[in-house]
């Protein structure tokens, strides 16, 4: 038992930072309806770092990451430009073009590296169960200064996740703003992309959030709750992982999906409040 506490305390004080700074940022991405994009920058980031791998660089090094981070910044470049006002294009289209070309992208490289068929599934599902502590620390450290940074602008971030044709006519730089968003979106994505994977990140993205929503209150209880629904399918599920000898991060996706069903069929159960992800952030404005 000893043993095997001793293996999952890094990775689950891991899982606990990826749900602190994903289920914020989920409550934005739903109130935008882009709900794509983290597994769009996330894929990016993937592709970054494969395209390192091909050259010679490990998945855990600075070449390998700041190759990934250069290619999360291009697009989110793209996806601010890609903002306006009158929104002829679902911008959602646009992310998913994204997210399809990096993907091939992807497979096309890893085709020509050697091993590059475990480089995919590295990207895909990570390697949660080899976290050092000084990763946790250095992760913990830089969402904590993007956590900071985001409380700073909140006021902008809201507005505009939640009512841009307002932020417009108020005369905010919308497109700006989204770069500042998105850029710091990215340096999240792909720090965790190398960690996590693409599916795991999208998960702590999403699911914690639309958890917190289906439970209603204020910002503050939706993201306590989202917090908690995190900590908890990360528990059950490097359990699982460790119990039925699974990998650890494609265990935690399917979890995180059983716990969100689960969790719907108890607010039809108990008649939970259906808001949209819009009308929580107005309240935070």
């Amino acid at each position: 038992m000893s043993d095997f506490l001793a293996l999952l305390w890094a990775p689950f004080l891991m899982c606990l930072v990826l749900t602190g700074i994903h289920a914020y940022l989920g409550v934005h991405v739903l109130a935008r309806e882009v709900v794509f994009v983290d597994i769009a920058l996330a894929q990016i980031a993937a592709l970054g770092a494969t395209a390192a791998f091909f050259i010679g660089y490990e998945t855990t090094t600075w070449a390998s990451y700041f190759s990934g981070l250069a290619a999360t910044l291009v697009g989110a470049v793209v996806l601010a430009l890609t903002r306006s006002r009158g929104r002829h294009v679902s911008q959602e289209a646009v992310i998913g073009v994204v997210y399809a070309a990096s993907s091939a992208a992807a497979v096309l490289i890893a085709d020509r590296a050697p091993h590059g068929a475990e480089q995919v599934r590295t990207m895909l599902v990570g390697n949660l169960l080899a976290v050092q502590p000084s990763e946790i620390l250095e992760v913990a450290v830089l969402y904590t200064l993007i956590g900071l940074l985001h409380w700073l602008c909140r006021r902008p971030f809201f507005l505009i996740s939640t009512d841009p044709d307002t932020a417009f006519a108020q005369g905010w730089r919308v497109r700006r703003w989204d770069l500042l968003f998105y850029a710091t979106f990215g340096v999240v994505v792909t720090s965790s992309v190398r960690i996590a994977g693409v599916l795991l990140v999208f998960s702590y993205l999403i699911v914690p959030a639309l958890a917190g929503i289906a439970v209603g209150g204020r910002v503050t209880t939706r993201l306590l709750m989202g917090w908690a629904f995190g900590a908890f399918v990360s528990v059950v599920g490097m359990i699982a992982s460790a119990a039925l000898d699974l990998p650890t991060g494609a265990t935690v996706v399917c979890v995180f999906a059983l716990m969100l069903l689960a969790f719907w069929i108890a607010g039809r159960l108990f008649g939970w409040p259906s808001v949209r992800a819009r009308e929580v952030l107005s309240t935070a404005r």
